[in-house]
């Protein structure tokens, strides 16, 4: 059994040790550690991949691990096994290129993750799912109709166990209804003009002024519009020898690298968010 665990709390001395002791005395291996204070906040922060040889139970472990360490310290943590793919997933609406991205790598297995469906709110991109395999929802969204698509959304989510949601160029908000019930477990992702350069056409904006560089920005989707803590980030440098087709190809092939990063952060378990803020272990 390998588990991966991860830790948050008070900070405090003896912690690492607590840890990899009872470990050690369960007949565990740990084949990776990283941890990290926060400072400012004192808070600790510590994640960990352990090899069980002894046929140790999930639910012996976690239920000695909470009363004997996770108590003592005041510990928030979780653990995952290996070899259960999370399940992920993909909400668009009409731009393909990062669906796109997300499908090949996934197809190719550098994304290993399993994927029940596509949800979107037109029906232009169903071909893609076709293309792929995968089921395609079709979930039109209106200012009537709203809550009544969050419910079926809601439902198709619940029926298919989703694990987390990826907003794949989804161009609508999600409301406080799904966010509640996913919390940190909504990904999305978009340019990183905001706030200077907000509308429908970030990138002609940026144009007219003159930017030098351009960049995009995946993060955790929460109640105060593109304000959710920050997984990956990423930028080229432009100039005036670029149109705005440059700058909107340019744009778009960062949207689809920067939120594929994201992506793997957190199905590896990489990711541990704090005060609207991420810890992301390397």
């Amino acid at each position: 059994m390998k588990l991966t665990v991860l830790i948050h709390c008070p900070d405090q001395k003896g912690i690492i040790f607590s840890v990899t002791n009872f470990l050690y005395q369960k007949g565990g291996n740990v084949i990776y550690l990283d941890q990290h204070v926060d400072k400012e906040a004192e808070v600790f922060f510590m994640r960990l991949e352990v090899e069980f040889e002894n046929g140790l139970t999930q639910a012996v472990f976690e239920e000695e691990f909470d009363k004997k360490i996770a108590q003592k310290y005041v510990m928030e943590w979780s653990y995952h096994s290996e070899g259960t793919l999370p399940k992920m997933a993909i909400f668009v609406s009409k731009y393909n290129h990062c669906v796109y991205d997300l499908l090949s790598r996934h197809q190719s297995g550098e994304l290993e993750v399993d994927i029940p469906f596509i949800l979107s709110n037109h029906k232009d991109l169903g071909y893609i799912a076709e293309q792929f395999k995968i089921p395609f929802h079709h979930v039109p969204v209106t200012k009537g109709t709203k809550s009544e698509a969050e419910e079926k959304q809601l439902k198709l989510l619940k029926e298919n166990e989703v694990d987390f949601i990826v907003l794949a160029r989804y161009m609508q908000i999600v409301s406080s209804k799904l966010i509640n019930y996913y919390p940190n477990k909504i990904i999305n992702i978009h340019h990183s003009f905001l706030p200077a350069f907000a509308g429908a056409k970030p990138y002609h904006a940026a144009f007219k002024r003159g930017v030098k560089i351009i960049g995009a920005t995946s993060h955790y989707v929460t109640e105060e519009l593109d304000a959710g803590p920050i997984i990956e980030q990423d930028v080229t440098a432009v100039s005036h020898s670029h149109n705005i087709k440059d700058f909107i190809a340019k744009g778009r092939d960062l949207e689809k690298i920067v939120l594929a990063r994201a992506v793997k952060l957190h199905t590896l378990r990489k990711t541990m968010v704090y005060n609207n803020k991420t810890v992301i272990f390397t």
